[in-house]
């Protein structure tokens, strides 16, 4: 009973820019998402990733650096992708260089 008087119905004749005019309006809250979720998350992360990595590459021989492990210690050696720390007197381990999360200003080790 519903069903034949639903396919005898006819859609009414749309105008030739209303279609693409609604679909750009329900595209619109997808695309402001995006714009917010950009400056909210991704513009700083990329931003704090590329302020590690100018840390990471200006590290130096006698550097006093904190490791993501929470290890504190003195740069000794360095390698290609490679550091020694030397986290107290005669120990020494090797860190990999993006796993320095810090560098401490001279002085900070006792």
């Amino acid at each position: 009973m519903f069903i034949s008087s639903a396919l005898a119905q006819t859609a009414p004749a749309a105008a030739a820019g209303g279609s693409m005019q609604d679909s750009l309006m329900s595209m619109l809250p997808l695309v402001l998402m995006f714009v917010v979720l950009y400056f909210v998350m991704i513009r700083p992360q990329m931003k704090k990733q590329k302020e590690h990595r100018s840390m990471v590459d200006a590290l130096a021989k006698g550097d006093e650096v904190v490791t993501a492990g929470g290890l504190l210690g003195r740069v000794s050696k360095m390698g290609e992708s490679f550091l020694s720390v030397e986290i107290a007197a005669g120990v020494e381990i090797q860190v990999q260089r993006s796993a320095v999360v810090q560098v401490l200003p001279k002085g900070s080790i006792k």
